[in-house]
Parts: C-alpha cells; structure tokens; sequence
C-alpha cells in the first residue's frame, strides 16, 4: 500500500507542475555568459586529483572576473595545457618532487576550433609526491591577476562579439531544428545566448518561448497516448507506475494536460479511491515566464551534456 501511495503521490505532483528545476535560480540565466571546464588531454597526464584542482582554478579564473563556468557543455569554454619545464627530485627526508611548468589558459569555441584568448602562467610546485607538487603548483594560479582578468575580458569580448554576427542566424537555426521536432537541440543553441546582447537575446526569448508551446504539446501527445497504453495493458499498481513514466514527462501548461489529469483520476480511483489532490499550476509565487525559460534552459543543457565527448584530444589548442 505505501509503494502505491507513493506512485499515486508522485503522479500528482508531476501532473500538478510541480518541477524543482524550474523553480530554482541558479544565478546564470540572464547572466551573461557560461563557460564549459575543460581539461583536454595533456602530453603528461595529470593525477586525478591535479586535474580535479584544475577544474576548480579554471572555474575561479572565469567567476572571479566576472563569467559563470560549470561542466555543462556548451559551445564556449575555459581549458588549459600544462607544459612541464623541469623536473626534480629533493632530497629529504623526507623526499620531494619539484616540478616547474608553464599553464597556458585557453577560451574558445569548441565546434568552430577557433581561440579566443589565451595567456601562459609560469608556476612551481613542490611537494612530497607528483600530485601533490601539481596541485601546490596549481594552488599558486593567480585568478584575481589582472594578466588573468586582461585575458578573460578578451574571450568575452569575443564571444560578444561572436553572438551579435551571428545571432540572428543561430535564432533561424533554432526555429528549422524545431519544425523537425529537433526540440532539445534548439533549446541548446537559443539559451545559450547572453543577456549581454540584449537585442539578440530578446529576440531568442520570444523564439523560445515559441518553440516551447510547441515543445510542450507534442510531448503531452506522445507521453499520453504511451500512458494510457501502458495503463489499458494493466489496471493496477503495475500499470500505474509504468503509466507514470510517461505522465511525469508532461507539461503543466500542455494542451492535452487535462485529459492527462483525467487519466489521472482515474487511475487514482483504482488504484487509491481515497487518495485527495489539490491541482497546483507552476510553483506559487514564481513567475510563470521565468519558470518556463528555466526549464527550457534545463532542457538544453542535458542536451548538450548528451553531446559532451568523454575525453578532449583539443590538439588545435596551441
């Protein structure tokens, strides 16, 4: 009973719109740019716990001057490469590994291969085994630099620069990915767009939100009609959760989302006849138009993270 308590639960909310990514504000939308993290492959491959402190540097370098950066992919992104100059061993004790290296950081543009900025950094790090020189080395990176602040004012000026040429067309491309029901990708491209170009990415805005009703009522056709298959196979708890699936993937604003609520009710009354729901729209006290582009902004970041290469061989970057 509770298993079917907990699926009768879950359909309601679903049902009832209640999406926590939509309603959380993780500070980027409307910000600006994001930059994808990268770490490409290194002539000498770095111990995981250097790369895992690269990350975080590379991270620090684009938020302190001002730019979001995160894993998610996306076209822009902040990488860099570690040359090795020398390598020495300390004698001890206890034993230290000395290692002198210069970290060019890169911004670029993945699919087009073209840098955007770059700058090298000369760095020195000692400590009691390789990872730990790399990572006391890497810990010395000055992100508050003004030679690192110089260099990311560079990439974003460009990738400025980039979006006003070429806004337009990339919001042209975005509406024939979505005649071909290509949804996700055109969410990808339209939400990546900076609020910084404001002309641009008014006209984005509208786009999407065009494209999103669209969106929204072909995913309530598809996921109802596999709904109520799956509950006209099995009229009980087992059909229930298997429709459920498909019901949690459908909109709050769908065209079809009333006959999804009264599948809805019916399959509470035969599963849990007892069971009370109090329909909610989106979250209270949310803006609705807000909500709806944080969602397609989800959308279109899973879609480029469906897209990210589990390794960069960027041998371009030079």
């Amino acid at each position: 009973m509770k298993t079917i308590v907990r699926i009768i639960l879950w359909l309601g909310f679903v049902l009832a719109g209640i999406f926590p990514a939509c309603a959380q504000d993780n500070g980027l939308i409307g910000q600006g740019i994001t930059l994808s993290v990268i770490v490409p492959e290194q002539q000498d491959p770095l111990p995981a716990e250097a790369e895992s402190c690269l990350v975080n540097k590379l991270t620090q370098v684009a938020i302190n001057n001002g730019i979001a950066a995160g894993r998610d992919f996306g076209r822009f992104f902040i990488a860099a490469n570690i040359g090795m100059a020398t390598k020495d061993i300390l004698p001890g004790p206890p034993t230290q590994i000395s290692q002198n290296m210069e970290i060019t950081l890169y911004i670029a543009d993945y699919f087009d291969q073209k840098i955007y900025s770059s700058t090298t950094i000369k760095a020195t790090g000692v400590g009691t085994n390789e990872a730990k020189s790399f990572i006391n080395a890497l810990q010395n990176l000055p992100v508050k630099s003004p030679q690192l602040n110089q260099f990311v004012t560079e990439g974003k000026d460009k990738i400025l620069a980039y979006y006003r040429q070429q806004g337009d067309l990339i919001i042209q491309q975005a509406k024939t990915l979505a005649a071909q029901r290509k949804y996700e990708e055109a969410f990808f491209l339209l939400t990546a767009i900076p609020d910084a170009v404001r002309d641009v990415y008014e006209r984005a805005m509208d786009a999407t939100l065009e494209i999103y009703q669209s969106y929204v009522d072909y995913l309530c056709e598809v996921n109802l009609a596999k709904a109520r298959a799956a509950w006209a196979a099995h009229q009980n708890s087992e059909g229930a959760e298997a429709a459920g699936v498909f019901l949690s993937q459908i909109y709050p604003d769908a065209k079809c989302h009333a006959e999804a609520m009264e599948l809805y009710t019916e399959i509470r009354d035969k599963v849990l006849a007892d069971w009370q729901f109090e329909m909610k729209k989106w979250q209270d006290g949310i803006d609705l138009e807000s909500q709806r582009i944080e969602a397609m902004r989800q959308i279109g970041v899973a879609y480029g993270n469906g897209q990210q290469p589990t390794t960069y061989g960027l041998g371009w970057l030079r």
